[in-house]
């Protein structure tokens, strides 16, 4: 909310907008020249940009020739800031300074505390174009964009965010960023965030901000088959300790413990949670029915118990686990080299009547495959010379086949998924994540965009390709009878 408050001397108006007026023609001729002399092999472009940026910097500090004056007030201050600066530099940036000094120069603007101390570097940007921000400074200036419409700085302070996810803060920002793109209804920017906190969720459960989960956002989560985390354990351990935290009316725990998936819990485990947590015990009623059929799914052979139960549901449909029955880590030195393979070994399927069973996987890594249409022909010449192919024409490629076939694998599929670990700010992430079509021994778009020859990728760690594969046995109902 703007109130006129004085005025200022016209002399200095006049100088203020004399000057703006001055800029603006300048860098209308700078740019007219440029086009001139776009066609002149002689001509050459004198580039005094950087010391204009800095006159505008005095002008803002020192206040010369102010033609307007804006006072900052917070409710928690009677004590307002105080910043002369310069009507047509305002207006050119913000529609929203445009109409609010129509008709006056001395306007008094309430701000929250968050904002009122940031004002001073929203004010230089209107000058300079340019402002630096830390982690915790980004919905603060988002918002100061947006009330005043500076739409550049808005999509900035946007693309900001999604490029710092990664970086590490003592209480942590993604959950933060993730509720005000909500608020805003920024949707890139939500789904960035939701990304981010799925594929890295271990990361987040071991953090302060963890605890600042809103309701929506944890069942949003725990719908998704893509969480990397440990294990189903994990995640229940830190609902139970988000759910002791907030203490939500019961349709909301219930909601939340039966969006836990309970069959890709070892029996063992279920009991002790049954007998140990109190969460459990005051919720047990809602989740019965769950807890009992993940003991009849690990109790009977998976391929009877899909007579009689709909298995092709996300209850028995396992997330991202990374614990060794599940998959396997690979770190592949100097990916560009050569082509490798590795092998290991993963349980048949999440119910205990398979857990004993094991099945071994092969994989064939190659950094320059070439598809058919890219590979060496024969021409039609004389000379039958071979068309000449270059290495930066192969892609990478990942195939993961399984060693043996077994009557066992009756009524089972093996969703793969890789994920490629990558160092963002100091920090080795989940980034990258690859599934494998159910039928298919590897993924089509498998580092499509990765250049692996060169030792500053974003895709290598210390010039190393950090993997890890994923093996989701997935069950298929075959026979269903009558209950």
């Amino acid at each position: 909310m703007a109130r006129l408050t004085g005025s200022q001397p016209v002399a200095a108006r006049r100088w203020g907008c004399a000057a703006a007026a001055f800029l603006l023609l300048l860098l209308t001729v700078q740019a007219a020249q440029k086009a001139d002399l776009s066609g002149d092999a002689t001509a050459a472009t004198i580039n005094h940009s950087l010391t204009l940026l800095q006159r505008l910097q005095e002008l803002l500090q020192n206040g010369n020739g102010s033609d307007t004056v804006l006072r900052v007030r917070t409710a928690a201050s009677d004590e307002a800031k105080v910043f002369h600066t310069h009507q047509l530099l305002l207006s050119l940036q913000s529609e929203v300074f445009e109409s609010l000094l129509r008709n006056q120069s001395v306007i008094t603007l309430h701000e929250p505390a968050e904002t009122a101390a940031l004002f001073e570097k929203f004010i230089r940007y209107l000058y300079c174009g340019g402002v630096s921000i830390l982690l915790h400074q980004a919905i603060p200036m988002h918002q100061l964009a947006s009330k005043y419409r500076v739409w550049g700085l808005q999509r900035g302070v946007a693309d900001y965010m999604k490029t710092h996810l990664a970086s590490e803060s003592s209480q942590g920002h993604v959950v933060a960023w993730y509720h005000y793109a909500v608020r805003i209804g920024d949707s890139a920017l939500q789904e960035s965030c939701l990304q981010f906190l799925a594929w890295n969720l271990s990361a987040v459960l071991g953090s302060a901000e963890w605890g600042s989960v809103s309701v929506e956002l944890l069942l949003l989560l725990l719908e998704r088959s893509d969480l990397v985390l440990h294990s189903e354990l994990e995640l229940y351990t830190a609902v139970e300790g988000w759910l002791n935290r907030w203490q939500p009316e019961g349709p909301v725990a219930e909601r939340v413990l039966r969006a836990i998936r309970y069959p890709m819990i070892a029996p063992s485990q279920l009991f002790r949670l049954q007998a140990q947590s109190a969460v459990l015990v005051r919720h047990y009623s809602a989740v019965q029915d769950l807890l009992f059929q993940a003991f009849q799914f690990h109790a009977a052979s998976p391929l009877h118990f899909a007579k009689y139960f709909d298995v092709n549901c996300s209850m028995f449909l396992p997330r991202n686990y990374l614990a060794p029955s599940w998959g396997s880590q690979w770190i592949i030195n100097n990916p560009a080299r050569d082509d490798r393979s590795t092998s290991f070994q993963t349980q048949l399927g999440p119910s205990s009547h398979d857990a004993g069973k094991r099945v071994t996987w092969n994989v064939l890594f190659s950094p320059r495959w070439l598809p058919v249409s890219l590979r060496p022909v024969y021409s039609d010449s004389v000379s039958g010379a071979v068309q000449p192919v270059r290495i930066e024409d192969g892609r990478p490629r990942l195939v993961i086949t399984p060693a043996m076939s077994s009557p066992d694998f009756a009524g089972v599929s093996f969703q793969k998924t890789v994920l490629v670990g990558v160092r963002q700010q100091g920090r080795v992430l989940v980034k990258h994540a690859y599934s494998f079509h159910q039928s298919s021994d590897e993924a089509a778009d498998f580092l499509a965009h990765a250049d692996l020859q060169k030792r500053t990728s974003e895709y290598l760690i210390d010039n190393s390709l950090h993997l890890h594969i994923i093996i989701k046995p997935i069950y298929h109902s075959l026979i269903k009878v009558k209950k």
